[in-house]
């Protein structure tokens, strides 16, 4: 019924920068928030940052000053854009979308994932 597609993660040195893009398409919704949510080897997922319908944002303590969520309400996409990347920052970063369906339902849906690599 809707679709996250996810791009712009890859392999990157220390101190560099990435943007991800994550567009949602399908049928006819309305987004209440978007986010990303990332996931290291071993280790639960997580929260790095979230964007409200209002733009309201909110981010997890070890990204503020570094990532910047932002959104595109023509495009239904939201971008992350992640400064000053650390090794610590490796994982595979998922799409969030809390969004209601034409037709009432309220669901939640994740994208596929892209893996960022943060190494020397």
């Amino acid at each position: 019924q809707v679709q996250l597609v996810e791009s712009g993660g890859g392999l990157v040195q220390p101190g560099g920068s990435l943007r991800l893009s994550c567009a949602a398409s399908g049928s006819s919704f309305s987004l209440h928030a978007m986010g990303w949510y990332r996931q290291a080897p071993e280790k639960e997922r997580e929260l790095v940052a979230v964007i409200t319908s209002g733009s309201r944002t909110n981010y997890a303590d070890s990204v503020k000053g570094r990532f910047t969520i932002s959104k595109d309400n023509a495009k239904n996409t939201v971008y992350l854009q992640m400064n000053s990347l650390e090794p610590e920052d490796t994982a595979v970063y998922y799409c969030n979308a809390d969004l209601t369906l034409w037709y009432g339902a309220r669901r939640a849906y994740w994208g596929q994932g892209t893996q960022v690599t943060v190494s020397s």
